[in-house]
């Protein structure tokens, strides 16, 4: 007890004597040393954001060419592996991306166009029916106030016709913007396609010697886990539009085709994309066949969903993706606030990278860059049986109650 008062009474001697660090409650210290941390985590976190938006207009084309990357590049490698060379691999499977994605879209205007005058007089048949509800249903309204309604809605447009025109303008420019980004990302799509190993290799030079092997193999499971999600999404997302689509065949609606081709097209934003296609289909099912046939839709869509997080997602993403529901609406959210649609679109593929990335970084010290194949799904969760047995020892050493 006397030698630990005199070794106090020496550290006070040492210290200066306007420093009142040994004043201060050890809780304090600890929470102001983690407060400035934090502040300034949460400030480098702004910057890179900001810088993300600031060059928005690069950054958006090369992710969406990265997800297209992800999801072309099993065709060229089974090409490569039929000895096709590289440059032809690459040019035929572009060729018959575009093909298809051009064919599609064709069809699908086609179809619109086709079926857009029946859908036209369905709607003044139910906008009709609507009139005579509201005039002879319970709630009496005369014609002259449904009249006047009317009148307002027009002299409404007309007030903001100004408004109308330079959003009309807004929408053109936007248009532009569109058409350069996807000449963008095409461009670089062709680079991933042809050359994205090399590409990495050079990224991942910029590494310190020592971890860079480590990074590599990260960087190697993220894009593994890339390509299973998308090659997942993508077969969702087909049986999502196929089943819905006979569905609405079935029940008679209108538009089948190009609603089925929205279903499709909003699969690749999970939950989200699902719930605004099925309203947009039930909506056309209550205006063109009425109350009975929106309802039966609805029971379609639900059903077909139930499949598709019950029994496809579990599936066929296994353990390739492993994603809580939570993170992917929380993700979706942010994405959605940060970037508005695109952001919704890629937030959940940068996440499951990440997540690969992350555990990788985390679990893995002596595994080689070329161990790891990008383009099977095992890719990005190779050491899957390994944690297993992990989780399962640490599960019998734990105490029981």
């Amino acid at each position: 007890m006397t030698r630990n008062r005199v070794a106090g009474r020496k550290h006070r001697a040492t210290l200066p004597a306007n420093d009142v660090t040994p004043l201060v409650p050890k809780g304090l210290r600890v929470s102001a040393a983690l407060s400035w941390r934090f502040l300034v985590i949460i400030g480098a976190l702004y910057v890179i954001i900001w810088l993300l938006g600031y060059f928005a207009h690069v950054v958006i084309p090369v992710a969406i060419a990265l997800l297209l990357a992800a999801l072309m590049a099993p065709g060229v490698g089974k090409l490569v592996e039929w000895r096709v060379p590289r440059s032809l691999a690459t040019l035929i499977v572009l060729v018959g991306g575009i093909a298809v994605v051009g064919g599609v879209l064709t069809f699908v205007i086609t179809e619109f166009t086709n079926g857009l005058p029946q859908l036209q007089s369905q709607v003044n048949d139910s906008l009709d029916a609507i009139q005579k509800w509201l005039s002879d249903g319970p709630l009496h309204v005369n014609k002259e106030q449904i009249r006047q309604f009317l009148q307002n809605t027009v002299d409404t447009i007309k007030a903001n016709q100004s408004a109308i025109t330079s959003g009309a303008i807004t929408t053109a420019a936007t248009i532009g913007e569109v058409l350069t980004g996807l000449l963008l990302t095409l461009f670089i799509l062709i680079f991933f396609l042809f050359d994205g190993a090399g590409i990495w290799r050079f990224v991942v030079r910029g590494v310190p010697a020592p971890v860079r092997d480590r990074v590599d193999v990260a960087g190697r499971r993220g894009f593994s886990s890339l390509v299973s999600y998308v090659r997942a999404t993508a077969a969702v997302a087909v049986f999502d539009a196929v089943g819905i689509g006979i569905g609405l065949w079935i029940v008679g609606v209108p538009l089948v085709v190009p609603l089925a081709a929205l279903v499709f097209l909003t699969a690749f934003i999970p939950i989200i994309g699902a719930l605004v296609a099925g309203t947009v289909a039930v909506l056309v099912a209550l205006v063109a066949n009425g109350f009975i046939s929106a309802l039966v839709v609805l029971a379609i869509v639900v059903g077909i969903m139930q499949i598709e997080s019950h029994v496809l997602q579990p599936l066929l993403l296994g353990r390739a993706v492993k994603l809580h529901p939570l993170a992917v609406v929380l993700a979706i959210g942010v994405g959605l606030i940060a970037a508005g649609i695109a952001g919704a679109l890629l937030s959940v593929p940068l996440l499951a990278v990440l997540n690969a990335g992350v555990r990788s970084l985390l679990n893995e010290g002596d595994t080689e860059p070329d161990e790891v194949d990008v383009l099977d799904d095992s890719g990005s969760q190779p050491n899957a049986v390994e944690e297993d047995e992990e989780s399962e020892q640490q599960d019998e050493e734990s105490p029981r109650p």
